[in-house]
């Protein structure tokens, strides 16, 4: 399948209804709050979504979406290149509509009153949410990474009696 330019916005309950699969990408231009939280974006942010109804009569969509970026290691502070992947599975509901029973793998989304969802926002949300929490590089990639090690000997803790022995020794009684 060729990768083409993804729409930005798309209405699910159509696409769920045709069953259609996207496959294609986005650019790096479209997602400024994924720049900003990284030290750059390289490449195009590859995207592949399909459409659909699971057993319940749920519409899902559900999506894979990939980017290059640059982050900041945290223990050494210089620039390092890594992958971003996020995979999700999504219903849409509307707005003041009855919230049916949805399996704990799904999330929601809300559709606007025109019955859309905005696909760039939510892969940058995605892509945002799967960025490491602390970024490094690995040990033996990190000038500082020999250093990730605990220093000197831990003490060795002292063996106490267990205070609930006696609760014990009533129980046997």
């Amino acid at each position: 399948m060729e990768k083409v330019k993804l729409p930005n916005k798309v209405d699910p309950a159509r696409c769920a209804q045709n069953r259609l699969q996207y496959q294609g990408e986005y650019a790096a231009a479209l997602m400024p709050r994924l720049a900003e939280s990284t030290q750059g974006i390289h490449g195009d942010i590859d995207v592949s979504l399909d459409f659909g109804t699971d057993a319940q009569g749920l519409r899902l969509m559900s999506g894979h979406a990939r980017a290059q970026v640059s982050l900041q290691c945290q223990r050494c502070n210089e620039l390092f290149d890594t992958t971003v992947e996020s995979e999700f599975t999504y219903t849409p509901l509307r707005a003041n509509a009855e919230v049916p029973e949805v399996p704990d793998d799904y999330d929601t989304i809300e559709v606007d009153e025109v019955g859309e969802i905005n696909l760039v926002e939510l892969v940058e949300d995605e892509l945002i949410l799967s960025l490491p929490q602390i970024p490094t590089h690995e040990n033996e990639h990190c000038s500082e990474g020999a250093f990730d090690k605990s220093f000197g000997e831990l003490p060795v803790a002292e063996e106490r009696p267990n205070p609930f022995a006696i609760l014990e020794e009533l129980k046997r009684k």
